[in-house]
């Protein structure tokens, strides 16, 4: 595990969760994702990423949503928690991410090679 891993995994733990509403995908669009995050997730074709970008969705939304929930990228963990990325039906954890964790997730994805998704 590379020390850029090692930092994936430890944000990661630092997000706070909640409860999407079931069946949007309002916050799934075109994302940028660290080249460690990319390398977690299946392959996509240039096909599959064109498609989605002509329809400014992600690649791994599938019919019945995220296709890689579980290793969706840091950027997808943010949208809901911070007040910087409101989810647009409102939907929110108890407590919103401490901006010190948001400010170094920032700063990670700013230091790191990113890859359009």
């Amino acid at each position: 595990m590379t020390p850029n891993d090692r930092k994936i995994e430890a944000l990661r733990r630092r997000i706070p969760s909640f409860t999407c509403v079931v069946g949007c995908h309002d916050c799934c669009g075109p994302v940028t994702a660290s080249a460690e995050e990319v390398a977690r997730l299946p392959i996509k074709t240039e096909e599959e990423h064109a498609a989605a970008l002509a329809e400014l969705t992600c690649p791994y939304l599938g019919k019945h949503g995220c296709e890689v929930y579980n290793e969706r990228p840091l950027i997808c963990r943010l949208f809901g928690t911070t007040p910087r990325l409101l989810c647009p039906n409102g939907k929110r954890p108890v407590y919103m991410i401490d901006t010190r964790t948001e400010d170094e997730i920032h700063a990670f994805l700013k230091h790191t090679r990113q890859v359009l998704l």
